[in-house]
């Protein structure tokens, strides 16, 4: 990870040092924001690898910054950082695109080793960037699937939830393992996993009455089935 570079985007200045010195400590090369607006500023100039996010800030909140970025489809991964603990907000900030989400007050060390382990998962080089799915295609950088018929964008669960299955044909995932990997949180919402998993047979043309692709595993959760080459 050295020399990669990390956006940290947080209106109190204490924040800011504490994680310009274990970014650095770690060979990371650090920039820094105040706000919002500032960010993406810097996003504009320079080839950010990853964003450390704060939502509660003046002059464009994280929030919106989230939006900017995906209504200009920036892929940039982003870890948002708040003393905002409720689940809606989580879940709303990952919807939008986050890819992991801090509470505050949090440890300096684990938030380095997620921001390493995303930086290893978003590699270009590592990531395979397109699967056939019959003889449909799934761009997994621009979340759409491609087929004779048109293209049908994902939204960034569902595109999570698709990549996640196709990387892992065969395998058995129980309701919690869907959820920690595709939402980042540890407990399981049931109802949410099932509500993302008909919306996607939906959109890749599943019967969910006889599913091809994504089979219910009753009173496990789901697998895929199907060449994901």
């Amino acid at each position: 990870m050295e020399g990669q570079k990390i956006l940290v985007v947080d209106n109190e200045e204490e924040i800011r040092d504490i994680l310009k010195l274990h970014l650095e400590n770690a060979s990371m090369q650090v920039f820094e924001a105040d706000s919002g607006q500032c960010a993406l500023s810097i996003l504009s100039q320079e080839p950010i690898d990853l964003i450390v996010l704060d939502l509660m800030m003046e002059q464009m909140d994280g929030w919106g910054v989230l939006k900017y970025m995906k209504q200009h489809q920036l892929r940039t991964p982003v870890i948002v950082l708040s003393a905002r603990q409720l689940e809606s907000d989580k879940i709303e900030t990952l919807g939008l695109g986050a890819d992991d989400y801090v509470t505050k007050p949090f440890s300096p060390g684990e938030l380095i080793a997620r921001i390493q382990a995303i930086l290893r998962r978003s590699k270009p080089d590592l990531r395979i960037k397109q699967f056939k799915l019959g003889s449909s295609i799934f761009d997994v950088e621009g979340s759409f699937i491609q087929s004779s018929s048109g293209t049908t964008p994902l939204s960034p669960i569902e595109g999570a939830m698709l990549e996640l299955f196709l990387q892992n044909p065969g395998k058995v995932f129980t309701h919690k393992e869907i959820f920690r990997e595709v939402w980042k949180l540890d407990h399981a919402d049931n109802n949410s996993v099932k509500v993302y998993v008909n919306y996607l047979r939906k959109k890749i043309g599943d019967d969910p009455a006889k599913p091809k692709y994504i089979q219910t595993i009753r009173g496990i959760g789901y697998r895929f089935m199907g060449d994901p080459s």
